[in-house]
């Protein structure tokens, strides 16, 4: 039996049911394929934007930056999984055309800047604060379509790394970042 759910509302009741199960991937397979059918002009992208002080001035290596990253992207999923657009996202005929941009923003002040505005906006998304420490190193957006969050980035610019051991004075990353 194929069931062709192409909206929310359809879509939980049956994977909330146990009978729902043998379906669950028929059904994410075709609302992957509605919403990214659109794919081609206007693709579901994920933006995750680190900063880029926890490199420069405290010293963190590319290895924590990346778990950070990780880390917010994994909750902006998990916390707006229930849209259709993040269902399509990883829905396994697409989990191999994922769109993902790493974008950078100078510390702290700038990231909560551009959390604020994609509140403001509408948009969804995950602000990451390290804990224990009860800082924010970064920030993911829930997957929807480039057009609707392109925008919200156009101070930010693509990330770029460079070896830690060149910058002098760098303190450690907390473990198990």
């Amino acid at each position: 039996m194929h069931l062709c759910l192409t909206t929310r509302a359809c879509l939980l009741p049956l994977l909330r049911t146990s009978a729902g199960l043998a379906g669950r991937a028929c059904a994410t397979r075709r609302l992957s394929s509605a919403l990214m059918g659109e794919a081609e002009h206007d693709p579901l992208v994920q933006y995750i934007v680190l900063r880029r002080d926890l490199q420069e001035t405290e010293g963190w290596p590319l290895g924590a930056l990346v778990a950070q990253g990780s880390h917010a992207a994994v909750a902006a999923v998990a916390e707006h999984w229930d849209t259709p657009a993040c269902r399509a996202y990883v829905a396994p005929d697409a989990i191999k055309r994922m769109t993902k941009a790493v974008l950078e923003v100078k510390g702290e002040l700038q990231l909560r800047g551009l959390a604020a505005k994609l509140e403001e906006g509408g948009a969804a998304h995950v602000l990451w604060v390290e804990q224990p420490e009860n800082f924010p190193t970064c920030l993911a957006t829930a997957p929807a379509r480039k057009s609707t969050l392109a925008p919200f980035f156009k101070k930010c610019r693509l990330s770029s790394w460079h070896d830690v051991k060149a910058i002098s004075g760098a303190q450690q990353a907390p473990e198990g970042t």
